[in-house]
C-alpha cells in the first residue's frame, strides 16, 4: 500500500545497487546485515514486488528493481538539491565529496594539493579513492572522476582535464650499471617494467608495443606507482608520466625523442554537477591542472 510506504528503506536500497553487495551497503550504512535485510524485505512488502533475484553467486535487479532504481535516483537528487538550494548559501561547499582517480594521478598530483581545497572549504569532507580502475559515477562508485576516456554513454558530463606526455625513465644508478640505450632498437636488451596486459583497465595504457614491437617486460605491475618504486629501485627502464617523474630527480629521461600523449579526462555525474559540494571541488581540480601545464606537457603540444 501506498500510504504505508516508507521512503527512508529507498536510502537502504540504493546503497546496496551502489555497493553492489549486502554487505558492503551495511557497512556503509553503519548497520548489521540483518537490520538491511530487514528494511529491503520492508520495502518489497510496501511496494508488493521482489526487487532483488537472490542466488548463490549473487544478488542482480528484478525488472522491479530496475524500474525502482531509476525513481530512486531522482529523488536522491531531488532531495541533494533541496539540500543544496534552500540550505544557508554560506555553507554549500560542506558534506563528503569523493573522487575517484587512476593510481597515479590521484597519488602522486592530486592528493598534495588537496589541502588547499581543505583550507578554501573547511566543512568539506574529501574522499580521495586512487586506484587503477575506472569509476562507475552511474553507481555512485564517486561523485566525480578522473578517467584516461571520454563517456559515450550515460548521463556523464565529461570535461577534457589536461593532456599529459609519458617518456621513457631508467634511474641513474640502472643506466650506470648498464649499456647505454642509444635507439629504441636497444630496449629490449634492457629488463622492462611495465603493466599486467590482462590487468590494463584502459586500453590507452597499453603503450609498450609503442617503444618497440619486441619488446618483453620482465617486471609487471598493475599498478603505477609500484612501478614507479621499481625503476626507482634500479630494476630497469619504464615509461612514466612526465608529471610523476620530473618530481623524482634520481630518474633520468632515456631517449628524449620518445614520447607518447595521453589525455585526462574530468567527469561528473549530469545530476550533480551543480552541487557546490560537487561543483567546487571538480573547478579546483581543473585549476591544479591548467596551473601544472610544465608537469603534464613539459615539451608542448606535440
Amino acid at each position: 500500500m501506498t500510504d504505508q510506504f516508507d521512503w527512508n528503506l529507498v536510502r537502504s536500497f540504493l546503497a546496496i545497487t551502489r555497493t553492489g553487495s549486502m554487505t558492503a551497503a551495511a557497512k556503509r550504512l553503519k548497520i548489521d546485515y540483518s537490520t538491511l535485510s530487514r528494511r529491503i524485505a520492508a520495502l518489497e512488502t510496501s511496494l508488493g514486488s521482489q526487487l532483488f533475484d537472490r542466488r548463490t553467486s549473487g544478488s542482480s535487479l528484478t525488472e522491479a528493481g530496475e524500474r525502482l532504481l531509476e525513481m530512486a535516483e531522482q529523488m536522491d537528487q531531488l532531495a541533494t538539491s533541496a539540500a543544496q538550494s534552500i540550505g544557508d548559501s554560506k555553507a554549500q561547499a560542506t558534506g563528503a565529496v569523493r573522487i575517484g582517480t587512476p593510481d597515479g594521478f590521484g597519488t602522486k598530483f592530486l592528493a598534495p594539493r588537496l589541502g588547499k581545497l581543505s583550507d578554501r572549504h573547511p566543512d568539506l569532507t574529501i574522499e580521495l579513492v586512487a586506484m587503477p580502475r575506472e569509476f562507475n559515477l552511474s553507481r555512485r562508485e564517486a561523485d566525480i572522476a578522473v578517467s584516461l576516456t571520454q563517456p559515450t554513454e550515460g548521463r556523464l558530463h565529461g570535461r577534457k582535464l589536461t593532456d599529459y606526455e609519458l617518456g621513457l625513465y631508467a634511474s641513474r644508478d640502472y643506466l650506470a650499471n648498464n649499456p647505454a640505450v642509444e635507439t629504441t632498437a636497444d630496449v629490449p636488451f634492457h629488463r622492462f617494467i611495465s603493466y599486467i596486459d590482462d590487468l590494463i583497465f584502459s586500453p590507452e595504457l597499453e603503450y609498450a608495443h609503442f617503444v618497440s614491437p619486441d619488446l618483453r617486460p620482465a617486471i609487471k605491475s598493475s599498478n603505477l606507482i609500484a612501478q614507479l618504486n621499481s625503476t626507482l629501485a634500479g630494476a630497469g627502464l619504464c615509461v612514466l608520466p612526465c608529471f610523476i617523474a620530473l618530481t623524482e630527480p634520481d630518474l633520468v629521461r632515456v631517449l628524449p625523442s620518445f614520447r607518447l600523449i595521453r589525455t585526462f579526462w574530468l567527469l561528473l555525474h549530469s545530476d550533480l554537477r551543480n552541487i557546490a559540494r560537487v561543483r567546487v571541488t571538480a573547478d579546483f581540480i581543473a585549476e591544479q591542472a591548467s596551473q601544472a601545464q610544465a608537469l603534464f606537457m613539459p615539451n608542448g603540444q606535440k
